[in-house]
């Protein structure tokens, strides 16, 4: 009952309007600095020529918490890192929000799940977040080797926080990694984003 009041409180997002208007898939991904979470800066287009994964994400939300205590992310992660893929884990939540998490803490939350990101990067004023339009915790992009947008949407295709539902749902991400590797167009470029509103610190 405590789960269910828990994922009743989250903000499902299928669709939502933003302030700034998204990047569509086919368009030059937007390039960025930020810092990780041990302090090094780190540039998206420092990895132009590989595929990169951007994950927004936020411990305290249910929909993410279903995908990491599962298992299911971790080895999404870990099946796109051995295959050459960059993978950027996104916090752009803001520092003044109940459920954000110091670096530290946001690192060692990771760990505990075996979770293998490239790097997990603090966006704490929004600025990334709100270049590429992303809404909820999950969130997740695909910029091919080119530096174009190639993909973007859910992890999944069941808007749900069970984990009892991953198995019976396409894995939206890995797909289209295989389309990418294998030359292919991605077959489902755009789809859906589902999970918690991604709380932004507020515009000035």
């Amino acid at each position: 009952m405590l789960l269910r009041h828990t994922v009743m409180a989250a903000t499902l997002v299928l669709a939502a309007t933003t302030a700034q208007a998204a990047p569509a898939v086919g368009q030059p991904a937007p390039d960025f600095s930020a810092r990780d979470t041990a302090g090094k800066s780190v540039r998206l287009s420092d990895f132009r020529g590989k595929t990169v994964v951007l994950e927004w994400t936020n411990p305290g939300c249910p929909f993410v918490r279903k995908h990491y205590d599962s298992g299911n992310l971790p080895a999404t992660q870990k099946g796109a890192v051995d295959q050459g893929v960059v993978w950027l884990a996104v916090n752009s939540t803001e520092k003044a929000a109940s459920d954000y998490l110091e670096p530290a803490q946001l690192t060692g939350w990771l760990k505990e799940r075996k979770a293998v990101p490239t790097a997990v990067l603090m966006d704490e004023d929004g600025s990334i977040g709100r270049a590429y339009g992303a809404r909820t915790t999950p969130h997740l992009y695909i910029v091919n080797a080119q530096g174009t947008l190639a993909y973007a949407g859910a992890i999944d295709s069941i808007p749900s926080a069970r984990p009892a539902d991953i198995d019976k749902a396409t894995n939206y991400v890995k797909a289209a990694l295989g389309d990418i590797a294998a030359g292919k167009p991605v077959a489902a470029a755009t789809t859906q984003p589902y999970g918690c509103t991604i709380k932004y610190k507020p515009a000035a």
